[in-house]
């Protein structure tokens, strides 16, 4: 028995090891059909992981490298399983025939084994594709390209703009104009084109701020493009988000490019590091206000300028297509046409550019740019496209006050000039600025508001100090005043020559009218105007009104008929019992006759001119009135021999020998004027010329007067060697003419030495520190203007026909030091000056200068310029040949016997002047 124990041992062993491997032949087909069954299912898992990850990838997802190799593995592992299938089956097909025993039974071993093996593989990769995740965020570039049409007229623009990002010095650049310029676009060409192709950042981020500015909305975009990691950012403080940003960004040479900004965005809440030569970083911003850029604090604020003519007819033409250029001969000329409306807005050129793409006959052309003309808010994408871009800025302005003044300007007719003045003043006489105790005040809002105006880009600048606006801002500004409100006629500006009688039937509805015409026979019949607030009627041609015509104007408060071509008062004006404002300025109206006196609630007369005649008590009834101006252009004549005259003034001097004892004559002693004036309880601001020492002697003894002086013509001052000017606060300027006898004008210092604010100290209540502009005419005996040293704020300075007169600024040897004269000097203006030697007798630094017009001046040798004189200021020189040699190195100019240095020319020549002071040898001939 013992020896039979081991070997039924052994027997057992050989045959559990033997049943153990014939399992892999008996059991082949099971084996292949599992390992079959297990690789579709894993395909399919596959098939889901794969849809899951293409989904992600459209979504810019980048797949894990986990996902990635599971995929690649399970291509493989399809590989190697359907090979052993393949071979299996193979195996299975080559029984012995009528048996289930295979052929090479080692052969079915080894394929039972590698199958029972690789399912279990398959089983474990099947398991593995079980993913939450199969893909992440793409790390982003650095730089996005934006999409961007090919631009037309950046170029200029674009290139100064690249210019400033290489200087290391500007940390924070702003880009500001109208809506609708081109500043977006201009920002994406310089971020395709000159950040993405530069070394200089590591990173550009583009955030649309819009308004109001959000630091959270703002901080969301910075945090996505620098892919800080959720956990960093969810639940965490505005503060904690700022931290995070800080820390990312302070390690990067960044670009952060800011559209459409409308107020601050405090960087530092932000996040963002403040841009400077150490780190080398950039924050560009555009914006529709120069305030912004400001608030900013931009170190360099570039305004996107409207397109050039010809650029305008290039773009306008590329969105119009050669096919319908080219449908008929007269298109590419009336196409022209079309673009010139838009006044090189880009927004509105391509808005009607591509309204016009269709349009392939002339007819078409001409209707539509008749609408253009007249109804341009029902043009296509005008009312529902471009106004509502361009109101974005009307509705973002300050207050309702500032609005109306801006809508205001609309009154005027296209490509119209105004001065600034005459605006306010218009405001004033509406009651837009009624909130104000006097009219100074008043005049200062004024000014702000037209300054705003200007740097949110609504305003523009006109010539000297004129303001006025774009047409396409004017023609949105017309529809928000009228049609937007839903009475398009709230506001007419008519531009006809004659008007018509079927014109007249929408005058009913009018608030406001302005007429430029130049005649109204057509008018038979007395129109109505039950609604009319305000009527201007600025035409030379237009010289009288027909009977009747202000007869039915009920409610009527402010009448302009300054620069019209009236001779006399039209009659009805003296029912306007509501008139509070009245311009009659620069007519050739002579005379204001006694039934001007019904106009009790007169609060504003304007009569600067000719007038020459105002009939007594007049003035004195119109117990309402606040402001009185009288500037006439009298003294403006040339003429160098005082005692010399025109047959024109002989014939007036004839006309004055028969004298009315009720009137006033302007041009002679006008002392009951004055007194009339001074018995007004209202009057506040008076601009008037002081004829003869009688009437000067009646400015000097009421304080009244002097208190309201604002604009002083001194004429005619008989037998007077020495004019000592009263202390007048709010004087503006003073014109002295034709004082034969005058020596000297002195200012009584006496008064103000203990006054707080004395002159030295440029504080506001120094004497005549409101003193702006000085004129002095047909002075032959006058020796110098020395007192203007204690004229701080002076801005224009003009000299004519004053023989004796050998300097301007005699010794100044006594005045202090900190008394910086002529500093705010902007015009100087000497004519007709034959023995002047000199301006001052030391170099002036002149910094605000910015023209120097002399004429007829053959002593003065030198200017009181050196080498910094208006350095920065000088914008023209204009005189003759032989006022040239008074420059400094007269060679430098361009050879012609009249110059007038400006623009590029003037440029060069101060470039070169520059190089020469370098080398010090330009002080030595500038005295």
């Amino acid at each position: 028995m013992d020896c039979v124990s081991p070997i039924l041992d052994v027997v057992t062993r050989v045959w559990d090891c033997t049943a153990k491997h014939a399992v892999y032949i008996r059991d082949l087909q099971e084996n292949m059909d599992s390992l079959r069954n297990a690789m579709q299912e894993l395909k399919n898992v596959h098939e889901d992981v794969k849809g899951r990850v293409e989904l992600e990838e459209q979504r810019q997802m980048r797949r894990t490298n986990e996902v990635d190799g599971w995929l690649h593995g399970v291509l493989a592992m399809e590989i190697q399983v359907n090979e052993i299938l393949e071979k299996g089956d193979q195996e299975i097909q080559k029984k012995c025939p009528g048996t289930c025993c295979p052929r090479n039974c080692r052969s079915s071993y080894k394929l039972g084994k590698k199958a029972t093996k690789k399912l279990g593989a398959v089983i474990e990769l099947r398991n593995k594709g079980r993913f939450d995740v199969v893909a992440d965020r793409l790390p982003q570039a650095p730089v996005d390209e934006r999409p961007m049409e090919k631009t037309v007229g950046l170029d200029l623009m674009f290139t100064g703009v690249c210019r400033y990002i290489q200087d290391e010095e500007l940390g924070i650049i702003g880009l500001y104009g109208m809506g609708g310029a081109g500043k977006t676009t201009l920002m994406t060409k310089v971020n395709n084109e000159f950040i993405r192709s530069s070394k200089s950042f590591e990173i550009a981020i583009w955030v649309v701020v819009s308004r109001p500015a959000s630091v959270e909305k703002v901080q969301d975009v910075i945090r996505n493009k620098l892919d800080i990691p959720d956990d960093r950012w969810r639940n965490r403080t505005e503060d904690e988000k700022a931290v995070a940003i800080f820390n990312v960004l302070k390690a990067k040479r960044f670009v952060m490019l800011l559209d459409d900004v409308w107020e601050r965005l405090d960087l530092q809440k932000v996040g963002v590091p403040s841009p400077n030569s150490q780190n080398k970083s950039k924050v560009i911003l555009t914006t529709r206000s120069l305030d912004v850029c400001r608030d900013m604090e931009a170190q360099k604020s570039l305004k996107v300028e409207c397109l050039t003519e010809d650029e305008a007819i290039n773009l306008f033409k590329k969105k119009v297509g050669e096919t319908t250029l080219n449908s008929h001969s007269d298109i590419p000329q009336l196409a022209e046409i079309a673009a010139k409306e838009c006044q090189g807005l880009p927004l509105a050129i391509v808005t009607i550019g591509r309204a016009m793409a269709d349009k392939k006959t002339p007819q078409e052309w001409e209707r539509a740019i008749q609408m253009l003309k007249t109804y341009p808010s029902k043009f296509s994408g005008m009312g529902d496209h471009v106004f509502p871009v361009l109101k974005f800025s009307y509705d973002n302005l300050p207050n309702d006050t500032i609005r109306t003044c801006f809508l205001y300007l609309a009154i005027f007719p296209e490509d119209h000039e105004i001065w600034d003045e005459d605006l306010i003043f218009l405001w004033i006489g509406e009651g837009f600025l009624d909130g104000f105790a006097s009219i100074d005040e008043a005049l200062n809002q004024g000014h702000h508001i037209i300054e705003h105006l200007k740097t949110v880009c609504l305003f523009e600048n006109g010539l000297f100090d004129r303001v006025k606006m774009h047409d396409v801002i004017r023609d949105m500004a017309l529809w928000l005043a009228s049609e937007y409100r839903g009475n398009k006629n709230i506001i007419l500006v008519e531009e006809v020559d004659t008007v018509e009688v079927y014109q007249v039937s929408k005058w009913k509805e009018a608030h406001r009218l302005h007429l430029a015409t130049s005649s109204l026979e057509e008018l038979t019949i007395p129109p109505s105007f039950p609604n009319l607030l305000t009527l201007i009627v600025r035409s030379r041609g237009l010289e009288t009104f027909p009977s009747g015509f202000f007869h039915f104007m009920p409610v009527i408060k402010v009448l302009d008929l300054s620069n019209s071509g009236i001779t006399k008062l039209p009659t009805g004006i003296e029912k306007l019992i509501t008139l509070q404002y009245l311009n009659l300025s620069n007519t050739t109206l002579r005379e204001l006759s006694a039934e001007f006196a019904t106009l009790k609630r007169l609060r504003y007369l304007i009569l600067n001119g000719s007038l020459e005649i105002i009939f007594k008590e007049v003035i004195s009834h119109l117990s309402m009135l606040r402001v009185f101006s009288i500037r006439s252009t009298y003294h403006l004549s040339e003429r160098n021999d005082i005692s010399s005259s025109t047959e024109e003034e002989e014939e007036e001097e004839a006309n004055y020998s028969r004298k009315d004892d009720k009137a006033i004559y302007l041009h002679e002693d006008n002392k009951a004027l004055l007194e009339e004036l001074e018995g007004l309880e209202h009057i506040n601001w008076v601009s008037l010329p002081i004829v003869g020492t009688l009437s000067f002697q009646k400015l000097l003894n009421s304080q009244k007067l002097l208190n309201a002086m604002r604009d002083l013509d001194l004429w005619n001052l008989e037998g007077m060697s020495i004019l000592q000017l009263p202390r007048i606060k709010h004087l503006r300027s003073l014109t002295i003419y034709r004082c034969g006898e005058l020596q000297d004008i002195k200012v009584n210092l006496e008064n103000e030495r203990g006054r707080r604010g004395f002159v030295a100290d440029y504080i506001p209540n120094s004497i005549f520190y409101n003193l702006l502009s000085v004129q002095v005419h047909l002075l032959p005996k006058l020796l110098d203007l020395t007192w203007l040293i204690y004229i701080p704020s002076l801005k224009h300075l003009g000299v004519y026909h004053c023989e004796s007169m050998e300097e301007v600024i005699g010794d100044a040897s006594g005045v202090p030091e900190n008394l910086s004269i002529f500093s705010r000097l902007k015009g100087l203006y000497l004519f007709f000056v034959p023995n002047l030697r000199s301006i001052s007798r030391r170099a002036l630094p002149f910094p605000s200068l910015e023209t120097l017009m002399v004429r007829e001046c053959p002593n003065l040798r030198k200017l009181p310029l050196d080498s910094n004189s208006a350095r920065n200021s000088l914008k023209t020189i204009d005189g003759t040949s032989e006022e040239a040699a008074l420059l400094p190195f007269p060679t430098l100019l361009p050879a012609s016997p009249m110059y007038a240095l400006s623009g590029q020319v003037f440029e060069e020549y101060l470039t070169q002047l520059k190089l020469l002071a370098i080398v010090g040898s330009l002080d030595a001939l500038c005295a």
